[in-house]
């Protein structure tokens, strides 16, 4: 394995990692105003996601830092041709965390009720636009000849040679992330609430089950459409297919353990689920970081690398801090309450 390439599975996982860590936290926001039917039931909600949200969005900071550090020239080129975007996810970022965190600043109806809606509008409008930024990704964006490119917001939806931000493709990878998403989260407030929250958050868990299967293979059938390199990549290296089985193994193990009462082990199953989804669409698009809808104009991993010196000797500060990283990840885990109860105002 090169040393590109090593650093590319690094990113690969880090961005996986925030998605499967921060899913969640979305997921919970999309959906704590339909299965919170009172007061004291959302602060149950916003209680299971209050103490872990923003360290979960660290993996998304974290994996910044490492794409600055290992392929800048692929995050100069991404700023510049997805400026509009980035900008969109930063305030709706902002708006996220004001919602957890100011809602319980005052004690007014329309204070909290603004905030409760602010929590969730921008739970799922990041969801959406994390699934249109993978299906850019997937799809290709307009590289010219000089490396760098710019994209609307939306052109004519088509997926043709001159692309924006949204088309048909993109629109329907978004559907599919906030679906899974949104699921994701049912089946974390399923595991970690109780009482009406639980039971509430198992059943839409089981209603979105079957919307996140269709949506799954309705974006396989249109990515394979729509980038023939995705299939020569899984051919070249047919290793590759225990990813598209490990999503698929996490999807079947979500619903049964969800049926069987294992709620815990459900979650993580839908984990294993969105890690194998994002997995195959790494593998997928390799040897390319940013895939070009004319395939000769691709950024390679090679062409957006740093120097190999410099990526060797980055392993040096990136091991230890993911051993700190992961090892306060997994002691804030671990310090969670098992259920995250329904407290009402006396019990403060």
């Amino acid at each position: 394995m090169t040393m590109e390439t090593l650093w590319f599975c690094l990113l690969a996982w880090m961005l996986a990692t925030y998605v499967v860590l921060d899913g969640f936290d979305l997921g919970a926001g999309i959906l704590h105003l339909f299965v919170a039917k009172n007061e004291a039931e959302r602060r149950q909600v916003i209680r299971s996601v209050g103490p872990v949200w923003d360290g979960n969005e660290v993996w998304l900071i974290a994996a910044a830092g490492t794409m600055f550090f290992a392929f800048p020239k692929l995050l100069a080129v991404a700023l510049s041709g997805l400026y509009l975007p980035l900008m969109i996810v930063l305030w709706l970022l902002i708006f996220r965390a004001l919602g957890i965190e100011l809602r319980h600043q005052l004690d007014d109806r329309l204070w909290t009720q603004f905030w409760d809606f602010a929590f969730a509008g921008a739970s799922f409008l990041i969801a959406v636009c994390l699934g249109a930024a993978l299906g850019n990704i997937i799809r290709g964006v307009p590289l010219k000849q000089d490396g760098t490119f710019f994209e609307p917001l939306w052109t004519d939806f088509k997926v043709g040679p001159d692309t924006g931000i949204l088309d048909w493709y993109t629109l329907l990878v978004a559907l599919t992330a906030t679906l899974a998403l949104t699921h994701h989260g049912a089946l974390w407030l399923h595991a970690r609430t109780d009482e009406a929250v639980a039971e509430r958050a198992g059943r839409l868990a089981g209603r979105l089950w079957p919307f996140v299967c269709g949506g799954a293979l309705a974006t396989t059938l249109a990515s394979i459409r729509v980038q023939p390199n995705l299939t020569e990549s899984l051919a070249a290296r047919p290793w590759g297919v225990a990813f598209p089985a490990l999503a698929l193994a996490g999807l079947v193990g979500a619903r049964l353990l969800c049926t069987r009462g294992r709620a815990a082990l459900a979650f993580l199953a839908s984990g294993a689920f969105l890690y194998g989804l994002l997995a195959s669409a790494a593998i997928g698009i390799y040897p390319y970081v940013l895939p070009a809808r004319d395939p000769a104009l691709g950024m390679t991993l090679h062409d957006a690398a740093a120097p190999k010196s410099g990526l060797a000797m980055g392993l040096s500060w990136w091991i230890p801090g993911m051993v700190l990283a992961c090892g306060y990840l997994a002691y804030m885990y671990a310090t969670l309450p098992a259920k995250f109860r329904v407290r009402h105002r006396a019990d403060h």
